[in-house]
């Protein structure tokens, strides 16, 4: 069958999909899209992997992908985050027979796809993503789409639309926040810069940001004219989002535990999602959220979810006529709800700082403070100075490693070609040349093996030693393989 484009690609592969749910780390794996589908999603991705490792890594392919079959879990987008046209398409070809499209991720702001050289981090570089996606268009049997984040300015924005609809992509995902904007600096996306892009390409288009309940999702299709939208943190906190429902958390808890059950995942998976989905009851009960932090058994999880439960049923049972949330919340903390993000001036509140966005002390600025003072350390690193006491955060001690010539990760200390060692490997075996410092020996392995030929033909042909010609006879055979 021909590869299906744009329109017609979103309305019979993806079967006009509206609600969609996003591609999230370590968090959109089948046992909460299966979930997430239960409750009204259309469409979903899996988590974001890495094209290099999944193209080297059989284990790593069958743990994200490989695993059990399920015909529920479809339409399904497959998304890489890579640096490489050829990486790129070779891990999309092992992945295309298993999903329904293959996304490039164009929009991870966080601090790893900088080090890695991915995700919003490659918005600059439109020679290499045209390259990149032109490639993947030729060779892939199923359609190529991008996720991307916005630049400032709007026309900017347009004209890297447009680049990646011409250079082949079929569906354009926006966040329309720029890369900057994350964490407690992330502040309201900006539906005008995903609302100019829709006007701009002919392509489908999905919308990125500021959805935490079903209206928000009508009125970011009204106001954008977006195809479908996707959704991150709402759908974390509220499975049941595209359904309009606000559900008992427990209720959601306990469905995907049980989806679990059916279809494993790592534990830390598991642990992550309650903290979301059990987030504002956690801050009432402060101690069971730390035998959340600590159980390493999922029956041990479904323990604590079980006393969750009954605390929160214990206060329904004793609630008087009348009360209303705490803490400024739209429902009780028992009912799955969306989670606010503090701004930078909340946050500086909560840690006794100046209300100014200099005063933020986030995680990265905890790593920057005095190594004597514990104190200002977190919690992960007080943990880490106890069992070390001679144990420095300061960032200034921290070895400062030079990157590959070739793909930007740390380069062996004494490479002779100054790149890390995959690319120094594939360098080495093309030229038949040696690196010591990673141990690739391919050229003396290879005059080796020259010279056992010669040997073996000396003693095949006795004549040859007679007639004094061994040394001519290997000089000819190394001048003929150097020459090759």
């Amino acid at each position: 069958m021909p590869k299906l484009c744009g329109e017609a690609f979103w309305r019979e592969t993806l079967r006009s999909a509206h609600y969609v749910v996003a591609p999230m780390v370590d968090q959109s794996e089948l046992a909460w899209r299966l979930l997430s589908r239960r409750h009204g999603a259309q469409l979903c991705y899996t988590p974001m992997l890495h094209a290099q490792v999944f193209l080297r890594d059989a284990n790593y392919r069958r743990e994200n992908l490989y695993g059990e079959a399920c015909a529920e879990d479809r339409p399904l987008i497959v998304q890489f985050c890579a640096n490489d046209p050829e990486v790129f398409v070779q891990a999309a070809l092992l992945a295309q027979d298993y999903c329904d499209a293959i996304d490039l991720n164009l929009g991870c702001p966080q601090m790893i796809a900088k080090r890695g050289h991915y995700g919003a981090f490659l918005q600059e570089e439109w020679d290499l993503l045209q390259r990149m996606i032109l490639l993947a268009n030729e060779k892939l049997s199923v359609p190529i789409t991008c996720k991307i984040r916005v630049f400032p300015e709007v026309d900017k924005t347009v004209k890297y639309a447009q680049m990646l609809e011409k250079a082949g992509c079929q569906l354009l995902t926006v966040h329309g926040r720029t890369k900057e904007q994350k964490g407690p600096l992330a502040g309201v996306a900006s539906w005008e810069h995903i609302q100019a892009v829709r006007k701009a390409v002919s392509i489908p288009v999905f919308a990125n940001g500021n959805i935490q309940c079903l209206s928000d999702v009508e009125e970011c299709i009204r106001k954008t004219g977006v195809h479908g939208v996707m959704s991150a943190e709402g759908n974390l906190h509220n499975p049941a989002l595209f359904e309009g429902r606000n559900p008992l958390v427990w209720e959601m808890a306990e469905e995907y535990l049980e989806i679990v059950q059916k279809y494993p995942c790592p534990l830390s998976y598991v642990r992550a999602h309650l903290f979301k989905l059990w987030h504002h009851t956690l801050q009432v009960y402060q101690q069971l959220r730390e035998e959340l932090a600590k159980v390493k058994t999922l029956e041990g999880i479904l323990d604590v979810n079980r006393e969750l439960k009954l605390r929160c049923q214990e206060e329904i049972a004793n609630q008087k006529e009348g009360e209303k949330p705490k803490e400024g919340l739209p429902f009780f903390h028992w009912i799955c709800q969306p989670y606010i993000r503090p701004g930078p001036k909340e946050r500086c509140k909560e840690n006794g700082a100046s209300g100014t966005e200099k005063g933020v002390r986030g995680k990265r600025a905890l790593e920057e403070e005095e190594d004597g003072n514990s104190e200002l350390l977190s919690k992960n690193k007080q943990k880490k100075k106890l069992r070390n006491p001679n144990k420095s955060f300061d960032p200034s001690l921290k070895p400062k490693y030079a990157k590959c010539d070739q793909c930007g990760n740390p380069k062996g200390n004494k490479c002779v070609f100054n790149m890390c060692r995959g690319c120094c490997k594939k360098r080495a075996f093309k030229e038949t040349a040696d690196c010591p410092g990673h141990g690739l020996l391919f050229k003396t392995k290879y005059e080796k093996s020259l010279s056992w030929q010669s040997s073996q033909r000396v003693i095949q042909n006795p004549e040859i030693s007679r007639r004094g010609d061994v040394d001519v006879g290997e000089t000819a055979v190394l001048k003929e393989a150097g020459d090759s």
